[in-house]
Protein backbone atom coordinates (compact mmCIF):
# COMPACT_ATOMS: atom_id res chain seq x y z
CA UNK A 1 0.00 0.00 0.00
CA UNK A 2 2.88 2.49 -0.74
CA UNK A 3 1.06 4.06 -3.55
CA UNK A 4 -1.02 2.46 -5.37
CA UNK A 5 -0.41 -0.75 -7.18
CA UNK A 6 3.03 -1.56 -6.32
CA UNK A 7 2.60 -1.11 -2.92
CA UNK A 8 -0.92 -3.04 -2.21
CA UNK A 9 1.50 -5.94 -4.23
CA UNK A 10 3.89 -5.80 -2.01
CA UNK A 11 1.56 -6.16 1.00
CA UNK A 12 -0.24 -9.00 -0.96
CA UNK A 13 3.27 -11.02 -1.06
CA UNK A 14 3.47 -13.65 2.28
CA UNK A 15 6.81 -13.42 3.61
CA UNK A 16 8.96 -16.06 5.02
CA UNK A 17 7.83 -17.88 8.16
CA UNK A 18 9.25 -15.84 11.04
CA UNK A 19 12.20 -17.37 13.15
CA UNK A 20 11.19 -18.90 16.59
CA UNK A 21 10.83 -16.13 19.03
CA UNK A 22 13.63 -15.59 21.44
CA UNK A 23 12.65 -15.46 24.33
CA UNK A 24 11.92 -13.37 26.83
CA UNK A 25 10.49 -10.81 24.57
CA UNK A 26 10.56 -7.46 26.37
CA UNK A 27 7.92 -4.77 25.61
CA UNK A 28 8.57 -1.17 25.73
CA UNK A 29 8.36 0.80 28.75
CA UNK A 30 4.82 2.25 28.95
CA UNK A 31 2.81 -0.44 26.70
CA UNK A 32 -0.06 -0.59 27.84
CA UNK A 33 -1.61 -3.79 28.39
CA UNK A 34 -5.67 -4.05 27.97
CA UNK A 35 -8.74 -6.29 27.31
CA UNK A 36 -11.64 -5.48 26.05
CA UNK A 37 -16.45 -5.59 25.56
CA UNK A 38 -18.49 -4.39 24.06
CA UNK A 39 -22.03 -2.84 25.85
CA UNK A 40 -24.34 -5.49 24.54
CA UNK A 41 -22.31 -7.97 24.66
CA UNK A 42 -21.50 -7.87 28.40
CA UNK A 43 -24.11 -5.21 29.51
CA UNK A 44 -27.33 -6.68 29.82
CA UNK A 45 -30.02 -4.83 31.85
CA UNK A 46 -31.60 -4.20 28.23
CA UNK A 47 -34.54 -2.67 29.66
CA UNK A 48 -33.63 -0.72 32.93
CA UNK A 49 -33.21 2.58 33.84
CA UNK A 50 -34.66 4.30 30.45
CA UNK A 51 -32.21 2.46 27.87
CA UNK A 52 -33.60 2.30 24.24
CA UNK A 53 -34.63 -0.82 22.02
CA UNK A 54 -31.33 -1.11 19.83
CA UNK A 55 -30.90 -2.95 16.70
CA UNK A 56 -29.40 -6.02 18.70
CA UNK A 57 -32.57 -6.22 20.62
CA UNK A 58 -34.81 -6.87 17.76
CA UNK A 59 -32.29 -8.77 15.74
CA UNK A 60 -31.60 -10.86 18.35
CA UNK A 61 -35.64 -11.30 19.44
CA UNK A 62 -36.55 -12.20 15.77
CA UNK A 63 -36.85 -16.06 15.08
CA UNK A 64 -34.29 -17.98 14.02
CA UNK A 65 -31.90 -14.88 13.56
CA UNK A 66 -29.58 -15.57 16.29
CA UNK A 67 -28.56 -19.56 17.70
CA UNK A 68 -30.67 -21.01 20.28
CA UNK A 69 -32.88 -18.20 20.33
CA UNK A 70 -30.15 -16.31 22.94
CA UNK A 71 -30.27 -12.58 23.36
CA UNK A 72 -28.35 -9.78 25.37
CA UNK A 73 -30.88 -9.59 28.00
CA UNK A 74 -28.82 -10.41 30.77
CA UNK A 75 -25.27 -11.43 28.44
CA UNK A 76 -23.05 -11.28 31.29
CA UNK A 77 -25.02 -8.83 34.04
CA UNK A 78 -21.70 -6.20 33.55
CA UNK A 79 -24.24 -3.24 34.71
CA UNK A 80 -24.88 -4.58 37.90
CA UNK A 81 -21.41 -6.72 38.31
CA UNK A 82 -19.23 -3.90 37.11
CA UNK A 83 -17.48 -3.34 40.39
CA UNK A 84 -16.60 -7.10 40.78
CA UNK A 85 -14.98 -7.01 36.92
CA UNK A 86 -13.31 -4.27 38.03
CA UNK A 87 -11.89 -6.17 40.65
CA UNK A 88 -11.21 -9.02 38.05
CA UNK A 89 -9.31 -6.75 35.90
CA UNK A 90 -6.83 -5.11 39.19
CA UNK A 91 -6.26 -8.91 40.15
CA UNK A 92 -4.85 -9.63 36.20
CA UNK A 93 -3.12 -6.19 36.11
CA UNK A 94 -4.51 -4.98 33.69
CA UNK A 95 -3.67 -0.88 32.66
CA UNK A 96 -6.71 -0.23 30.33
CA UNK A 97 -10.15 -1.32 29.69
CA UNK A 98 -12.09 -1.06 26.24
CA UNK A 99 -15.52 -1.33 26.85
CA UNK A 100 -17.95 0.31 24.71
CA UNK A 101 -21.23 2.91 25.50
CA UNK A 102 -24.28 1.69 24.59
CA UNK A 103 -25.91 4.55 22.92
CA UNK A 104 -29.81 4.05 23.40
CA UNK A 105 -28.79 3.66 27.13
CA UNK A 106 -27.93 7.59 26.90
CA UNK A 107 -30.51 8.37 23.98
CA UNK A 108 -33.02 5.82 24.15
CA UNK A 109 -34.50 6.84 20.99
CA UNK A 110 -30.57 8.09 19.12
CA UNK A 111 -31.71 11.72 19.68
CA UNK A 112 -33.60 14.26 21.84
CA UNK A 113 -32.98 14.37 25.47
CA UNK A 114 -30.12 12.93 27.55
CA UNK A 115 -30.94 9.42 29.91
CA UNK A 116 -29.36 10.85 32.93
CA UNK A 117 -29.48 7.31 34.16
CA UNK A 118 -27.13 5.81 31.37
CA UNK A 119 -24.62 8.18 31.94
CA UNK A 120 -24.70 7.72 35.53
CA UNK A 121 -23.58 4.05 35.03
CA UNK A 122 -20.64 4.77 32.91
CA UNK A 123 -19.17 7.53 35.59
CA UNK A 124 -19.49 4.77 37.86
CA UNK A 125 -17.91 2.25 35.74
CA UNK A 126 -14.92 4.87 34.93
CA UNK A 127 -14.90 6.08 38.01
CA UNK A 128 -14.20 2.24 39.58
CA UNK A 129 -11.62 1.72 37.02
CA UNK A 130 -9.58 4.96 37.57
CA UNK A 131 -9.49 3.94 41.48
CA UNK A 132 -7.90 1.02 40.83
CA UNK A 133 -5.49 2.50 38.20
CA UNK A 134 -7.17 1.17 35.02
CA UNK A 135 -7.42 3.52 32.13
CA UNK A 136 -10.72 3.74 30.70
CA UNK A 137 -10.89 3.37 26.77
CA UNK A 138 -14.53 3.84 25.76
CA UNK A 139 -15.99 3.12 22.20
CA UNK A 140 -18.72 5.18 21.28
CA UNK A 141 -20.27 2.54 18.98
CA UNK A 142 -19.79 -1.05 18.68
CA UNK A 143 -22.79 -1.98 16.35
CA UNK A 144 -26.01 -1.50 18.82
CA UNK A 145 -27.83 1.49 16.76
CA UNK A 146 -31.03 3.03 18.48
CA UNK A 147 -33.91 1.12 16.79
CA UNK A 148 -35.13 4.45 16.23
CA UNK A 149 -33.23 5.51 13.93
CA UNK A 150 -32.57 2.34 12.43
CA UNK A 151 -36.44 2.74 11.23
CA UNK A 152 -35.48 6.52 9.91
CA UNK A 153 -33.16 4.98 7.58
CA UNK A 154 -30.34 3.78 10.00
CA UNK A 155 -26.36 3.99 8.23
CA UNK A 156 -28.51 4.78 4.63
CA UNK A 157 -29.33 7.79 5.83
CA UNK A 158 -27.08 11.09 6.28
CA UNK A 159 -28.98 12.09 9.06
CA UNK A 160 -27.69 9.23 11.25
CA UNK A 161 -24.05 10.57 10.82
CA UNK A 162 -25.15 13.55 12.22
CA UNK A 163 -26.91 12.14 15.22
CA UNK A 164 -23.76 10.45 16.00
CA UNK A 165 -21.98 13.53 15.97
CA UNK A 166 -24.43 14.73 18.32
CA UNK A 167 -24.48 11.68 20.46
CA UNK A 168 -20.85 12.18 20.40
CA UNK A 169 -20.79 15.16 21.82
CA UNK A 170 -22.90 14.17 24.96
CA UNK A 171 -20.67 11.44 25.92
CA UNK A 172 -17.15 13.66 25.71
CA UNK A 173 -18.90 16.83 27.53
CA UNK A 174 -20.05 13.76 30.54
CA UNK A 175 -16.75 11.84 30.26
CA UNK A 176 -14.15 13.74 28.43
CA UNK A 177 -11.99 14.51 31.39
CA UNK A 178 -12.08 11.15 32.89
CA UNK A 179 -11.90 8.85 29.94
CA UNK A 180 -8.22 9.28 28.30
CA UNK A 181 -9.20 7.53 24.61
CA UNK A 182 -12.25 7.02 22.82
CA UNK A 183 -12.73 5.51 19.81
CA UNK A 184 -15.02 6.28 17.08
CA UNK A 185 -16.45 2.76 15.46
CA UNK A 186 -15.75 -0.51 15.90
CA UNK A 187 -15.41 -2.41 12.73
CA UNK A 188 -17.55 -0.37 9.89
CA UNK A 189 -16.53 -3.24 7.67
CA UNK A 190 -18.39 -5.68 9.52
CA UNK A 191 -21.35 -3.64 9.76
CA UNK A 192 -21.25 -3.36 6.21
CA UNK A 193 -20.02 -7.32 5.08
CA UNK A 194 -22.23 -8.95 7.96
CA UNK A 195 -25.12 -6.34 8.72
CA UNK A 196 -25.72 -5.21 4.70
CA UNK A 197 -23.87 -7.59 2.85
CA UNK A 198 -24.88 -10.64 4.11
CA UNK A 199 -27.34 -10.09 6.97
CA UNK A 200 -26.33 -12.41 9.04
CA UNK A 201 -25.86 -9.21 11.88
CA UNK A 202 -28.26 -6.80 12.52
CA UNK A 203 -29.70 -4.86 10.76
CA UNK A 204 -29.83 -7.73 8.83
CA UNK A 205 -30.16 -6.51 5.42
CA UNK A 206 -28.75 -8.21 2.29
CA UNK A 207 -28.28 -4.93 -0.30
CA UNK A 208 -24.93 -4.13 -1.68
CA UNK A 209 -26.57 -1.17 -2.85
CA UNK A 210 -27.32 -0.26 0.37
CA UNK A 211 -24.18 -1.21 2.26
CA UNK A 212 -22.03 1.10 0.47
CA UNK A 213 -24.01 4.11 0.98
CA UNK A 214 -23.77 2.93 4.95
CA UNK A 215 -20.01 2.40 4.48
CA UNK A 216 -20.09 6.09 3.61
CA UNK A 217 -22.13 7.22 6.22
CA UNK A 218 -20.37 5.50 8.78
CA UNK A 219 -17.13 7.03 7.86
CA UNK A 220 -18.87 10.28 8.07
CA UNK A 221 -19.99 9.65 11.17
CA UNK A 222 -16.50 8.85 12.69
CA UNK A 223 -15.53 12.14 11.25
CA UNK A 224 -18.03 14.14 12.78
CA UNK A 225 -17.19 12.67 16.31
CA UNK A 226 -13.20 13.47 15.51
CA UNK A 227 -14.83 16.96 14.85
CA UNK A 228 -17.14 17.19 17.85
CA UNK A 229 -14.10 16.18 20.44
CA UNK A 230 -11.64 18.79 18.90
CA UNK A 231 -15.16 21.43 19.94
CA UNK A 232 -15.89 20.54 23.01
CA UNK A 233 -12.17 21.64 24.19
CA UNK A 234 -11.38 18.19 25.70
CA UNK A 235 -7.31 16.39 26.00
CA UNK A 236 -8.94 12.84 25.17
CA UNK A 237 -7.06 10.73 22.30
CA UNK A 238 -9.32 9.68 19.66
CA UNK A 239 -9.33 7.36 16.52
CA UNK A 240 -11.27 4.36 15.22
CA UNK A 241 -11.14 0.78 15.44
CA UNK A 242 -10.68 -1.08 12.20
CA UNK A 243 -10.48 -4.67 11.66
CA UNK A 244 -7.92 -5.33 9.26
CA UNK A 245 -6.71 -8.56 7.32
CA UNK A 246 -3.58 -9.04 5.20
CA UNK A 247 -5.11 -10.50 2.17
CA UNK A 248 -2.52 -12.67 0.46
CA UNK A 249 -2.28 -14.48 -3.06
CA UNK A 250 -3.03 -18.22 -3.25
CA UNK A 251 -1.02 -18.71 -5.88
CA UNK A 252 0.90 -16.40 -8.45
CA UNK A 253 -2.30 -15.59 -11.04
CA UNK A 254 -4.29 -14.14 -7.76
CA UNK A 255 -2.15 -11.18 -7.33
CA UNK A 256 -4.62 -8.84 -8.82
CA UNK A 257 -7.48 -10.59 -7.35
CA UNK A 258 -5.75 -9.83 -3.94
CA UNK A 259 -4.97 -6.20 -4.56
CA UNK A 260 -8.42 -5.64 -5.53
CA UNK A 261 -9.54 -7.36 -2.40
CA UNK A 262 -6.94 -5.70 -0.09
CA UNK A 263 -8.67 -2.54 -1.28
CA UNK A 264 -11.99 -3.68 0.27
CA UNK A 265 -10.48 -5.15 3.29
CA UNK A 266 -8.01 -2.59 4.33
CA UNK A 267 -7.30 0.49 1.47
CA UNK A 268 -11.15 2.02 1.50
CA UNK A 269 -11.09 2.24 5.55
CA UNK A 270 -7.64 3.49 5.80
CA UNK A 271 -6.93 5.81 2.84
CA UNK A 272 -10.77 7.77 3.37
CA UNK A 273 -9.56 7.82 7.66
CA UNK A 274 -5.66 8.87 7.04
CA UNK A 275 -5.15 10.08 3.28
CA UNK A 276 -8.97 12.08 2.49
CA UNK A 277 -9.79 9.79 -0.80
CA UNK A 278 -11.10 6.53 -0.98
CA UNK A 279 -9.04 4.36 -3.52
CA UNK A 280 -10.23 4.61 -7.10
CA UNK A 281 -9.84 0.83 -7.82
CA UNK A 282 -12.05 0.50 -5.35
CA UNK A 283 -14.68 2.82 -5.90
CA UNK A 284 -14.81 1.79 -9.56
CA UNK A 285 -15.85 -1.40 -8.30
CA UNK A 286 -18.25 -0.16 -6.06
CA UNK A 287 -19.50 1.71 -8.75
CA UNK A 288 -20.78 -1.64 -10.36
CA UNK A 289 -22.92 -2.59 -7.33
CA UNK A 290 -24.15 0.57 -5.35
CA UNK A 291 -24.68 4.27 -6.14
CA UNK A 292 -22.69 5.19 -2.72
CA UNK A 293 -20.71 7.75 -4.76
CA UNK A 294 -23.79 10.02 -5.49
CA UNK A 295 -24.24 10.32 -1.73
CA UNK A 296 -20.91 11.30 -1.49
CA UNK A 297 -20.88 15.52 -0.65
CA UNK A 298 -18.08 18.11 -1.01
CA UNK A 299 -15.94 17.92 2.03
CA UNK A 300 -17.14 15.22 2.93
CA UNK A 301 -13.65 13.21 2.73
CA UNK A 302 -11.76 16.23 4.34
CA UNK A 303 -14.53 15.70 7.72
CA UNK A 304 -13.52 11.65 7.50
CA UNK A 305 -9.92 12.23 7.36
CA UNK A 306 -10.19 14.90 10.37
CA UNK A 307 -6.46 14.50 12.04
CA UNK A 308 -6.61 11.58 14.66
CA UNK A 309 -4.80 10.73 17.47
CA UNK A 310 -4.94 6.65 17.24
CA UNK A 311 -5.82 3.71 15.44
CA UNK A 312 -6.81 0.77 16.87
CA UNK A 313 -6.15 -2.38 14.96
CA UNK A 314 -7.95 -5.30 14.97
CA UNK A 315 -6.82 -8.85 13.76
CA UNK A 316 -8.59 -11.96 13.55
CA UNK A 317 -7.43 -13.72 10.64
CA UNK A 318 -5.71 -13.30 7.62
CA UNK A 319 -7.53 -13.83 3.92
CA UNK A 320 -6.07 -15.86 0.92
CA UNK A 321 -7.72 -15.36 -2.79
CA UNK A 322 -7.44 -17.52 -5.83
CA UNK A 323 -7.52 -16.13 -9.47
CA UNK A 324 -10.77 -16.08 -8.88
CA UNK A 325 -11.33 -14.13 -6.44
CA UNK A 326 -12.56 -16.75 -4.23
CA UNK A 327 -11.56 -17.50 -0.54
CA UNK A 328 -9.37 -20.16 -0.10
CA UNK A 329 -8.40 -21.80 3.18
CA UNK A 330 -4.41 -22.69 3.78
CA UNK A 331 -4.42 -22.95 7.69
CA UNK A 332 -6.74 -24.69 10.68
CA UNK A 333 -9.33 -23.07 11.91
CA UNK A 334 -11.09 -21.97 15.55
CA UNK A 335 -14.19 -22.58 16.96
CA UNK A 336 -15.50 -20.08 14.85
CA UNK A 337 -14.65 -21.34 10.78
CA UNK A 338 -14.01 -18.24 9.00
CA UNK A 339 -11.04 -17.48 11.67
CA UNK A 340 -7.96 -19.50 10.24
CA UNK A 341 -5.01 -19.15 12.58
CA UNK A 342 -2.34 -17.08 11.53
CA UNK A 343 0.02 -15.19 14.06
CA UNK A 344 2.28 -13.88 11.71
CA UNK A 345 -0.41 -12.16 9.77
CA UNK A 346 -0.70 -9.61 12.95
CA UNK A 347 2.99 -8.30 12.30
CA UNK A 348 2.07 -8.10 8.61
CA UNK A 349 -0.78 -6.13 8.54
CA UNK A 350 1.18 -3.82 11.41
CA UNK A 351 4.01 -3.35 9.05
CA UNK A 352 1.21 -2.52 6.06
CA UNK A 353 -0.04 0.53 8.26
CA UNK A 354 3.54 1.95 9.00
CA UNK A 355 4.85 1.85 5.14
CA UNK A 356 1.27 2.59 3.52
CA UNK A 357 0.25 5.26 5.82
CA UNK A 358 3.13 6.62 8.21
CA UNK A 359 3.78 6.09 11.87
CA UNK A 360 0.50 6.49 13.13
CA UNK A 361 0.49 5.44 16.88
CA UNK A 362 -1.07 2.04 16.80
CA UNK A 363 -3.51 -0.02 19.62
CA UNK A 364 -4.23 -3.54 19.14
CA UNK A 365 -8.03 -3.25 20.26
CA UNK A 366 -8.99 -6.74 19.90
CA UNK A 367 -6.89 -9.93 19.15
CA UNK A 368 -8.46 -13.66 20.54
CA UNK A 369 -10.12 -16.94 19.77
CA UNK A 370 -12.99 -18.87 20.10
CA UNK A 371 -12.26 -22.21 21.81
CA UNK A 372 -13.78 -25.64 23.32
CA UNK A 373 -13.70 -24.39 27.48
CA UNK A 374 -15.14 -26.33 29.82
CA UNK A 375 -15.28 -25.63 33.89
CA UNK A 376 -13.21 -28.61 35.60
CA UNK A 377 -12.61 -29.95 38.90
CA UNK A 378 -11.72 -26.85 41.17
CA UNK A 379 -12.95 -24.36 39.61
CA UNK A 380 -10.13 -24.58 36.48
CA UNK A 381 -10.84 -23.78 32.96
CA UNK A 382 -7.48 -24.93 30.75
CA UNK A 383 -7.71 -23.08 27.99
CA UNK A 384 -3.83 -23.80 27.11
CA UNK A 385 -4.95 -23.42 23.01
CA UNK A 386 -6.42 -19.51 24.08
CA UNK A 387 -2.68 -19.47 25.44
CA UNK A 388 -0.76 -20.63 22.53
CA UNK A 389 -2.88 -18.34 20.62
CA UNK A 390 -2.20 -15.03 22.70
CA UNK A 391 2.00 -16.34 22.87
CA UNK A 392 2.15 -16.55 19.06
CA UNK A 393 0.43 -13.39 18.26
CA UNK A 394 2.02 -11.25 21.12
CA UNK A 395 5.36 -12.76 19.71
CA UNK A 396 3.95 -11.22 16.29
CA UNK A 397 3.33 -8.07 17.91
CA UNK A 398 6.93 -7.71 19.49
CA UNK A 399 8.55 -8.33 16.01
CA UNK A 400 6.39 -5.88 14.51
CA UNK A 401 7.62 -3.13 17.21
CA UNK A 402 11.25 -4.12 16.63
CA UNK A 403 10.86 -3.07 12.59
CA UNK A 404 9.68 0.45 13.81
CA UNK A 405 5.90 -0.12 13.88
CA UNK A 406 4.55 2.66 16.71
CA UNK A 407 2.57 -0.05 18.97
CA UNK A 408 1.76 1.64 21.91
CA UNK A 409 -0.58 -0.73 23.24
CA UNK A 410 -2.94 -3.97 23.03
CA UNK A 411 -6.34 -5.62 24.43
CA UNK A 412 -7.25 -9.32 23.93
CA UNK A 413 -10.29 -10.35 23.36
CA UNK A 414 -12.09 -10.85 25.12
CA UNK A 415 -12.53 -9.68 28.93
CA UNK A 416 -15.00 -12.61 29.54
CA UNK A 417 -17.32 -14.72 27.72
CA UNK A 418 -20.16 -13.19 26.71
CA UNK A 419 -22.80 -12.86 23.83
CA UNK A 420 -21.23 -13.27 19.87
CA UNK A 421 -23.39 -11.98 18.01
CA UNK A 422 -25.50 -14.45 16.00
CA UNK A 423 -24.04 -17.32 17.58
CA UNK A 424 -25.38 -16.59 21.09
CA UNK A 425 -23.45 -17.95 23.87
CA UNK A 426 -22.07 -21.04 21.59
CA UNK A 427 -18.95 -19.69 20.98
CA UNK A 428 -16.21 -18.31 24.24
CA UNK A 429 -13.69 -15.53 23.59
CA UNK A 430 -13.10 -14.35 27.19
CA UNK A 431 -9.97 -14.92 29.47
CA UNK A 432 -12.78 -15.12 32.28
CA UNK A 433 -15.33 -17.65 32.35
CA UNK A 434 -18.58 -17.26 32.51
CA UNK A 435 -20.89 -19.80 34.46
CA UNK A 436 -24.33 -18.25 32.86
CA UNK A 437 -27.15 -20.19 34.55
CA UNK A 438 -25.33 -18.26 38.04
CA UNK A 439 -23.16 -15.56 36.51
CA UNK A 440 -19.83 -16.91 38.04
CA UNK A 441 -16.35 -15.21 37.02
CA UNK A 442 -13.96 -18.11 36.71
CA UNK A 443 -10.46 -17.18 36.01
CA UNK A 444 -8.91 -19.22 32.54
CA UNK A 445 -5.48 -20.41 32.65
CA UNK A 446 -4.87 -17.56 29.66
CA UNK A 447 -5.66 -15.04 32.05
CA UNK A 448 -3.22 -16.35 34.84
CA UNK A 449 -1.17 -16.50 32.08
CA UNK A 450 -1.68 -12.84 30.51
CA UNK A 451 -1.44 -11.73 34.01
CA UNK A 452 1.85 -12.48 34.03
CA UNK A 453 3.31 -10.70 30.78
CA UNK A 454 1.33 -7.64 32.08
CA UNK A 455 3.30 -8.53 34.93
CA UNK A 456 6.74 -8.38 33.79
CA UNK A 457 5.77 -6.38 30.51
CA UNK A 458 7.50 -9.21 28.48
CA UNK A 459 6.76 -12.54 26.54
CA UNK A 460 8.94 -15.53 27.89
Amino acid sequence: MVGAAAGALAACTEPAPAPAPVTPMRFPDGFVWGAATSAYQVEGAAKEDGRGESIWDRFSHSPGLVRNGDTGDVATDHYHRYAQDVALMAELGLKSYRFSISWPRIQPTGSGPVNQKGLDFYKRLVEALRQRGIAPMATLFHWDLPQALQDAGGWESRDVAGRFGDYAAIVYDALGDVVPTFLTLNEPKTVVNVGYIYGVHAPGIMSSAKAWVAAHHLMLAHGLAVQALRASGKKAKVGPALNLNPVYPAQDAARAAAELRDGFENRFWLDAVLKGAYPKDVLDEIAKRSPMADHVRDGDLKTISAPIDLLGVQYYNPIYVDANSRDVLLHPTSEAPWQQLYPQGLQDILGQVKRGYGDVPLVVTENGIATPDRLGAGDTVDDQARVAFLREHLAAAHRAITEGVELIGYHAWSLMDNFEWAEGYGQRWGLVYIDYPTQRRVLKSSARWYSSVIRTNALA
